[in-house]
């Protein structure tokens, strides 16, 4: 029997075709993240997930990528070999390139800031029941400045595209782009910031840790 056959056989008594878990497994390969509470096809694809959860994981453990699933929040991320991912066991594989995905400065910044904000607000028990943390873009930009000695981005089309990218990896969300521009305007962190940036990588940046020179993007398991 072939691997293609074994597999066919275990969705089907799960109710699973092949085609529906090939579409599950390329949504996470391409995207990299999915999120129950995102949309109405992640959460399909979600609920696909947990009834063949044991087969996704055996398939990605093929390739030696592994899977962090946040049952709280409901959430899937994967991670390339070699990464460190809090809460999970460390791997001894010794890739970095490939399937990692590179960010830019910028982004690495902002990524940085949401996890210290987030952190912070979970030590003033300031979260919501699913985990989500309120910021006013204000305290975004001003936390940016005092952490990294960095504003965002002044020009409106650099912001957008920084924020776009964050909702895309599934960190923030905001209500739309036109509010950028004003300080008011709140934006939601989302608590998938903790599979991102590991409690070595924050105490770094805080000065808590022995060298508090901000991480480079190869730092972060993207």
């Amino acid at each position: 029997m072939t691997i293609r056959d074994a597999l066919a056989e275990a969705l089907e008594a799960r109710g699973v075709s092949p085609d529906q878990f090939s579409e599950l497994m390329i949504r996470l390969l391409d995207r990299g993240v999915l999120c129950r509470d995102e949309s109405k096809k992640e959460t399909e694809l979600y609920d696909r997930y947990l009834q063949v959860a044991d087969l996704v994981e055996d398939y990605l453990s093929v390739l030696r990528i592994r899977l962090l699933h946040e049952r709280r929040f409901h959430s899937l991320r994967l991670f390339p070999p070699g990464a460190e991912v809090p809460g999970l066991a460390d791997s001894e594989d010794g890739f970095n390139q490939g399937l990692r995905e590179r960010l830019s400065q910028q982004e690495v910044a902002a990524i940085l800031v949401l996890r210290a904000e987030y952190d912070k607000a979970l030590r003033e028990g300031q979260i919501d029941e699913h985990g989500q943390v309120m910021l006013p873009l204000e305290a975004f930009n001003l936390a940016s400045k005092n952490l990294l000695g960095r504003p965002l981005p002044e020009a409106l089309t650099e912001r957008r595209a920084l924020f776009r990218r964050l909702r895309q990896l599934r960190l923030i969300r905001t209500a739309n782009d036109d509010g950028l521009e004003d300080a008011e305007t709140w934006l939601t962190i989302r608590p998938d910031i903790t599979s991102l940036v590991t409690d070595a990588v924050l105490s770094q940046l805080t000065g808590d840790g022995p060298d508090t020179e901000a991480p480079s993007p190869e730092e972060l398991p993207s």
